[in-house]
Formats: structure tokens, C-alpha cells, sequence
């Protein structure tokens, strides 16, 4: 009775646990959209936009900014890798391509992530993990009955990671310096000197 009584509490704790997680709300063009809107009245303008600037800059395997709007709006691409992991091992399942917005006011700023595109990963002969194909799947689009509790899986999975996304970005914007991490000299030898 003890252990029906403890295997009935882990599962409805389990269930509570998984059923907290949100995945992301739809925008006005029906697509997926991490948004979020921060006040910042002691920090001027330009000093948020060249933080949001720094911070994209410095992590360039996840960010690649395409265009800078004037003096306030910051457009940057970004990608992020969904593994699987099973007996301590995780292997990649895929890879979702977003965009990331920022846009600077005085006091105040807001960013968001979306268009948010799947593309599945295979194991190549070589034993790597590639793309199957070039061409991604919508993450808002909707799937089969086969793959629905997987594809709901991937975008519990992105809305966590843009969640850590976000909070890495207010962390970058809120110091007062955010410096570019700095890249580490090479070991090189040299012949010239004896």
C-alpha cells in the first residue's frame, strides 16, 4: 500500500512538473514568439544598444547580426541545437534557425525572438550528425498524429532555450560593462630565435 501510495505521489508530482512548462504564445502573423518588454530608466540609449550590440557580437556560433535599423532597432539570426538524452547520453535531434529583434528607447527596451524553423539531423556515414535537408519546418506549423507529442517536445524545448536566451541578454544589458570575451593567444612557435 506504502509503495502504490509513493509511485501514485511521483507520478502526479511528474505530471505537475511536465505541465508547468509553457510553451510560447502566437503572434499577430500566426507564428511562435518569445516577447518581452524590460524598463531601463538609468541607463541611456545608446549605452542599451551597444551592450545589445556587444552581447550579439560576442557569441558569434549562436548570433550572426544581419542589419542594423538607424540607431534603435538591432536584427540578428540565431541557432540553436535540440539534443536527445537518453543513459547519459545526448545526441542532436535537430537544430531551430530564429530570428532575434532588439529595439532600444529611451528607458525602456524590447526584444523577441521568432520565426522559429526546425531542421532534423541525421548521422551521416562518417558517424556526424548533419542536416537531412536545407530546408526547415516551421515550428508553428502543425503535425500528424505520429509525430504531435515529439513536436510538442521540440517547442517545450525551444521555449525553454529562448527562456535562457532572455535572461542571458537582460543579464548583458543590465551590467555596466559587457565585454567581448576575449580570444585566447595561440601557441606559436617561433624559428626566428634560438
Amino acid at each position: 500500500m506504502k509503495s502504490l501510495l509513493m509511485s501514485l505521489s511521483f507520478l502526479l508530482f511528474t505530471v505537475c512538473s511536465f505541465a508547468q512548462e509553457k510553451p510560447l504564445p502566437f503572434d499577430e502573423r500566426g507564428k511562435l514568439i518569445y516577447y518581452e518588454v524590460v524598463a531601463s530608466n538609468e541607463t541611456p540609449k545608446d549605452s542599451l544598444i551597444s551592450r545589445a550590440l556587444a552581447f550579439l557580437e560576442a557569441d558569434s556560433k549562436k548570433f550572426k547580426i544581419s542589419a542594423i535599423k538607424g540607431d534603435t532597432l538591432v536584427e540578428a539570426t540565431g541557432k540553436m541545437l535540440i539534443s536527445k538524452s537518453a543513459l547519459g547520453m545526448a545526441r542532436p535531434m535537430g537544430a531551430v534557425d530564429y530570428s532575434f529583434y532588439t529595439e532600444v528607447k529611451a528607458g525602456k527596451y524590447r526584444f523577441w525572438l521568432t520565426d522559429f524553423v526546425f531542421v532534423s539531423y541525421m548521422r551521416d556515414r562518417y558517424g556526424n550528425f548533419v542536416p537531412e535537408t536545407t530546408i526547415g519546418i516551421p515550428l508553428e506549423r502543425e503535425q500528424g498524429k505520429l509525430r504531435v507529442a515529439e513536436w510538442v517536445g521540440y517547442q517545450k524545448i525551444t521555449a525553454r532555450e529562448a527562456k535562457a536566451i532572455a535572461d542571458q541578454f537582460k543579464t548583458a544589458l543590465a551590467t555596466r560593462i559587457y565585454t567581448l570575451q576575449s580570444k585566447k593567444p595561440k601557441n606559436t612557435i617561433s624559428t626566428k630565435k634560438w
